[in-house]
């Protein structure tokens, strides 16, 4: 018999959660007597504990006790507790999203551990700089610090720290999809789990499995871990974890298509997180809810998404803000009311600008500063060389003393000297004209190509403040805004990654990789552009062909060439892609041909350098001169090679070459070649 109200699918999750409670080992539920005769902390640990305590709570409070605990370090010149602290401080700066401030205090704190040989220690602050850049998004960055983190506790047999490092490993993989390596990581972290006492780790790892299975479609066994997890931290200091798991059982049951039993979770957990006082978890569970009732009831959606946003502003979680004030923004949208909606957007953009954007403005300082160095040291080897050759004339004079044949042989010498000198002066001269080139056109770039789209911006939001304005004019306005914005975004984005790959290098990773694949992803990202102006793209491309290179190097040069032909492609107009292989050379030519505008003569010579200067697209697109110049440099670092050839009026045809083979055992997906023609 079934009470009124009580599904099947609730009777069957209390049953595993009564299951689970009587069949968890009993050794996890007791106090080793050992833990009864630990030595008292000490000042600083106390310190540190109370940070932890208030790190999400009270930020500011967090930050005194930060400001005690270095004082004591200091005093009692304690380098192991001064890097516990100073980890702890780059932890509110993550939570707060000033992840720069974050790196810098995990990277002392990481040489602080390393100058008293703290690998323990080492290998915890490595974890955190993984977790910045998963955070960011860098994935492979965020497994590198994973992996270094892994052979440091391996180092020390710490099998906590390996779990932890397994853990988030699995979380880097997740993040980019990869299911299968993702829970082979986790499997090895559970079976450390099964061998030590239950920790805050056990719960990451049950939250972390029952994601991956729901993601794989794997529900019932997505179910046996979450549910597992909620038994297991029933105790007051594991509530945290619990209502992180109810949320994530929520999710199971929304995806099941059971959005009530979803939201009674969902409320259950944010009443939890409310009695516990837990901001964090509160955040997420508001998050979770406004989700749940976006489909059912937008006002109540509404209603979360504020409740989330005053939380958040009452901690001074400015990027927590941001995110409800874009989902709020969203709703309104969705109901029709585009006013509030563009004032919850202004209010977004504004407090990003205010917060997030100076992050930006710091890194374009910073590419100036590094130019400045760049100057200086040029002159310091200027000096250096000066200096040198006024060495040689004092030896050329004193050897005049001895005898002429000795003064022959010095001059002989010195003359030797002064070409080999003058020679590195010369180059010395070069290269700090170069780096002139490469600041006039990084503030050319700031100058035209963003202050252009700010103008924009501004007048846009200048008309939109008119009583008068038609909603249907408003709208397009509305959307006006939000394009030019994010094109000044990608402006920033690029201009930034060029600045690094200036000063750092291009970074390597090659491999080999089918190229059909990659060039249908790259269509479907552009597939809304093409269709908006009718252009037909057909991608003629072998599917058998293997190229040896950076993926992601190809996907950005692919994305570029396709984009531009697009850009300057009219209505109507085609888009071709081709490959060919040569056996002998054993290198592939990959070609872009489109029947746009083409390009002048005079500009071809100077298309992939730095004197190209960006031009609208048929429909008034901008861009900047940086895609093609950082294309060009891709395709250099895979030892290939790029060029183009153009009629104006006729359409412009851009190929690049990489070593490659062909595969003989690819099978063609006729339906998914045709659909990709057709878009």
């Amino acid at each position: 018999m079934v009470l009124p109200g009580i599904t099947m699918a609730k009777c069957g999750f209390i049953l595993l959660l009564i299951i689970s409670l009587f069949t968890a080992p009993l050794t996890r539920a007791q106090v080793p007597a050992a833990a009864k005769l630990t030595k008292p902390l000490s000042q600083i640990e106390k310190y540190n504990k109370l940070i932890s305590l208030y790190r999400y709570e009270n930020p500011d409070s967090a930050l005194f006790y930060v400001s005690k605990g270095l004082d004591l370090a200091k005093t009692n010149s304690d380098t192991a507790g001064k890097a516990m602290i100073i980890n702890q401080l780059g932890m509110i700066n993550d939570n707060r999203g000033q992840f720069v401030e974050s790196q810098n205090n995990y990277h002392e704190a990481y040489n602080l551990y390393k100058s008293v040989g703290q690998t323990k220690g080492m290998a915890t602050v490595t974890i955190r700089l993984g977790v910045v850049e998963l955070r960011k998004g860098n994935y492979d960055k965020a497994i590198a610090f994973f992996l270094q983190a892994l052979q440091l506790s391996e180092s020390i047999k710490d099998p906590m720290g390996i779990m932890e490092a397994n853990i988030t490993l699995g979380e880097g993989y997740m993040g980019q999809h990869k299911y299968d390596t993702a829970l082979h990581y986790l499997k090895i972290a559970e079976r450390i789990n099964n061998t030590i006492p239950l920790s805050n780790l056990t719960f990451n790892l049950f939250n972390d499995i029952g994601v991956i299975y729901r993601e794989t479609g794997l529900l019932e066994e997505a179910k046996d871990y979450l549910v597992k997890g909620i038994s297991l931290s029933n105790a007051q200091q594991y509530q945290g974890h619990n209502i992180t798991l109810t949320n994530a059982l929520a999710t199971i049951y929304a995806k099941e298509g059971n959005t009530e039993y979803s939201i009674i979770l969902q409320k259950q957990a944010l009443k939890k997180s409310i009695q516990i006082h837990n901001y964090i978890r509160q955040l997420q569970t508001l998050n979770g809810l406004a989700g749940s009732y976006e489909k059912i009831n937008v006002d109540s959606s509404l209603n979360y998404l504020y409740m989330a946003k005053t939380l958040a502003e009452g901690r001074q979680g400015y990027k927590q803000v941001i995110d409800a004030l874009q989902g709020i923004s969203e709703l309104y949208a969705k109901k029709g009311d585009y006013k509030a909606a563009l004032d919850a957007k202004n209010e977004e953009y504004n407090l990003a600008d205010k917060y997030f954007y100076k992050e930006m403005s710091k890194q374009v300082t910073s590419l100036q500063s590094d130019y400045e160095l760049s100057k200086s040291r040029a002159k310091v080897q200027e000096l250096r060389y000066i200096n040198i050759h006024q060495a040689l004339q004092h030896k050329i004079i004193m050897a005049v003393a001895i005898g002429a044949v000795l003064v022959l042989l010095v001059i002989g010498y010195s003359n030797y000297r002064t070409r080999s000198l003058n020679k590195k002066l010369r180059n010395a001269n070069a290269n700090l004209d170069e780096s002139n080139q490469l600041k006039d056109k990084l503030f050319s770039i700031l100058g035209h190509d963003l202050r252009s789209p700010f103008v924009s911006v501004i007048n846009l939001l200048e008309l939109i403040d008119d009583e008068d304005l038609p909603g249907e004019t408003r709208k397009e306005m509305v959307t006006e805004l939000s394009t030019t914005s994010k094109a000044a975004l990608e402006t920033l984005t690029g201009l930034l990654k060029w600045g690094e790959m200036q000063i750092k290098g291009v970074r390597l990773n090659r491999h080999e990789f089918a190229v059909k694949p990659v060039i249908e992803r790259v269509l479907l990202l552009l597939a809304g552009a093409a269709n908006y102006k009718r252009i037909v793209i057909k991608n003629n491309a072998c599917n058998n062909l293997i190229l040896l290179a950076d993926k992601d190097h190809v996907e950005f040069v692919l994305r570029n060439l396709i984009s531009n032909a697009i850009k300057f492609t009219g209505v109507g107009g085609q888009v071709t892609i081709k490959s060919a292989f040569d056996e002998h050379t054993g290198v592939a030519t990959i070609t872009v041909e489109d029947t746009g505008v083409g390009i002048a003569p005079d500009r071809l010579n100077s298309i992939f350098s730095l004197k190209n200067i960006s031009s609208n697209g048929t429909y008034n697109e901008k861009g900047t001169s940086l895609g093609l110049l950082m294309s060009k440099e891709f395709i250099d670092a895979n030892e290939g090679s790029i060029t183009v050839s153009s009629v104006p009026g006729s359409g412009s045809t851009f190929s690049f070459t990489l070593k490659a083979t062909v595969a003989q055992d690819v099978v063609v997906d006729s339906e998914k070649q045709k659909s990709v023609n057709q878009s």
